[in-house]
């Protein structure tokens, strides 16, 4: 079943489900860097690295850097939306979906690509500085998630990710990623 993008009503296999097409001549795979996944509560469910310049040396607290870092970029964003007359305090948790929508951000050196689920599930992917809009690619990335780990009947809610058959369609996708 396609939950971003998706109008059918019937399930659908994330093979049989097309892919965001990469421009031509650069599926190269090597612009994605990092993926994280968080869970509503900050709790980063997997990490992955595949081109990353610099590895961190505490991985623990790489994760509780990126996910404040969200935290406070969705609370910003929200507190500076020139549409809502309601601002609320900055600092104060956010529900998914409220606020305005941050989806990325570029330095000089990488871009961070952002998309919240629904049911608070957070994606990020770093990639090189000029790789083009990854919504789509985050939309696909979260159902092979849903597909391989939330449908996987041995998977607990809230723990980390081990599932072989998510991994190995993750690294699949991401290689055709440009």
């Amino acid at each position: 079943m396609q939950f971003f993008g998706g109008s059918s009503l019937t399930s659908v296999a994330p093979e049989a489900s097309p892919a965001p097409a990469a421009p031509p001549g650069t599926g190269t795979g090597s612009n994605a860097q990092v993926l994280y996944v968080f869970n509503r509560n900050g709790v980063c469910l997997l990490y992955r690295e595949w081109h990353r310049p610099l590895r961190t040396l505490d991985p623990t607290q790489d994760h509780k850097l990126m996910f404040g870092l969200l935290f406070s970029l969705r609370s910003f964003t929200a507190k500076i939306d020139p549409t809502t007359a309601e601002k609320g305090n900055l600092g104060v948790p956010l529900l998914p979906g409220q606020g305005c929508s941050f989806y990325s951000f570029k330095t000089n050196t990488y871009k961070l690509n952002f998309m919240e689920s629904p049911s608070g599930i957070k994606l990020i992917l770093i990639t090189h500085p000029r790789t083009g809009d990854q919504r789509d690619s985050l939309k696909h990335i979260y159902n092979l998630y849903v597909e391989y780990v939330v449908k996987n009947p041995l998977y607990a809610p809230g723990t980390p990710i081990k599932c072989e058959l998510f991994n190995k369609h993750l690294d699949q996708y991401v290689r055709t990623l440009i």
